[in-house]
């Protein structure tokens, strides 16, 4: 009877012991720390993770330099001019690249081929299945967004709807300075700046939020409290 009863053990504690070793490497806790390294891959929501908190210095700041000229062009000049200036930058940079790798080739007499042939040999086709899989997750997003359109339209809770006309009656203001593509590039300059100041100043900043939250509520919870609608569905 003792052989069985060891025998029924012995996977808890190896469960157990191969359990605690993956913990071991994320139990410093670091903060800005990305929780998908829990798991076996990260997947792309680490890999923006590790983007805008400037892990990798060079692959950020390529990401970054190049959105914001992108951006600043965008400000200065047509969509159409900035796009056709991209293709031909790309397109100058590729056929000189070529005739280079050609006239070298034709100099040196060897057979190296295609310079971009590793490139070209790459499989981009999208199959059925991953497609039928973005629809789906895309689909999830938009029914959300169209349920939270109709409850904040139809006024399914007179707070949140106020919240949304106090908000847009802000944008009014903020559209009559900025126009969209100075918005986008303040949101990168954000995106790409707050989260370091975050991960630096974790604790002072958790503790100033945490202040207005406490105050924030407060005055909504008194303003609830003086629309009749919302107090009668709080009492039952």
């Amino acid at each position: 009877m003792a052989e069985p009863s060891a025998a029924t053990q012995s996977p808890s504690v190896s469960s157990s012991s191969s359990g605690a070793e993956p913990s071991a490497p994320g139990g410093g806790g670091s903060p800005g720390a990305c929780p998908a390294l829990e798991e076996k891959s990260c997947g792309s929501s680490c890999a923006v993770h590790d983007l805008i908190f400037w892990r990798d210095v060079k692959k950020t700041g390529v990401v970054f330099g190049t959105t914001l000229i992108v951006l600043l062009s965008l400000a200065a000049f047509s969509v159409i001019s900035v796009v056709s200036y991209l293709i031909l930058a790309l397109l100058s940079v590729t056929i000189n690249f070529r005739v280079y790798k050609s006239v070298i080739q034709a100099v040196q007499k060897s057979e190296e081929g295609h310079p971009f042939k590793a490139y070209l040999d790459v499989d981009i086709t999208l199959s059925s299945e991953a497609f039928h899989n973005y629809v789906n997750a895309a689909m999830v997003h938009v029914n959300k967004a169209l349920k939270l359109i109709i409850r904040l339209f139809l006024v399914e809770d007179l707070v949140d709807s106020l919240k949304l006309a106090v908000f847009m009656w802000l944008m009014t203001y903020v559209g009559a300075v900025f126009n969209g593509i100075t918005l986008l590039i303040l949101a990168e300059l954000l995106v790409f700046s707050v989260p370091v100041v975050y991960e630096k100043y974790k604790t002072q900043i958790d503790h100033y939020v945490g202040i207005v939250r406490k105050q924030t509520k407060a005055i909504v919870d008194k303003i609830q409290a003086k629309l009749p609608g919302i107090a009668k569905k709080k009492a039952e």
